[in-house]
């Protein structure tokens, strides 16, 4: 096991941590929050810096948590009417129920035919 000093950019903290083997810059980590609750982290670097004991090298690694991650803002005033970006918005899911084949279309929107339909041609004829 290796000990390495992390020092989290997202809560400005430094911790002491045994890996296995040294997490390489761009690879995740998942570590706990203060609130207890699990997250994912990017290394945004590491480096090595020479112990004060011997001909030793102590690795170190510099985080932050990954945008998907972040905690979620809170509830706009009922008055205010902008909507704070939902956490992984920008995934090809987020919204899928809307563009769903299976989804029963809304009464104010026209079928549109989903992608393969119309190039089968029938097996009866």
């Amino acid at each position: 096991m290796i000990e390495v000093e992390v020092q989290n950019e997202t809560h400005q903290t430094q911790d002491r941590l045994r890996f296995a083997s040294v997490p390489r810059i761009g690879e995740g980590i998942r570590l706990r929050e203060p609130d207890g609750c699990w997250a994912s982290y990017d290394v945004i670097d590491v480096w090595y810096q020479k112990a004060e004991f011997g001909d030793v090298w102590m690795p170190y690694l510099h985080v932050c948590i990954t945008p998907d991650e972040q905690p979620a803002a809170p509830a706009p005033a009922p008055g205010n009417a902008t909507v704070p970006p939902v956490p992984g918005g920008h995934s090809p899911l987020h919204g899928a129920a809307d563009r769903s084949p299976l989804a029963s279309p809304r009464g104010d929107q026209p079928r549109t035919p989903v992608w393969g339909e119309e190039e089968v041609p029938p097996f009866t004829g």
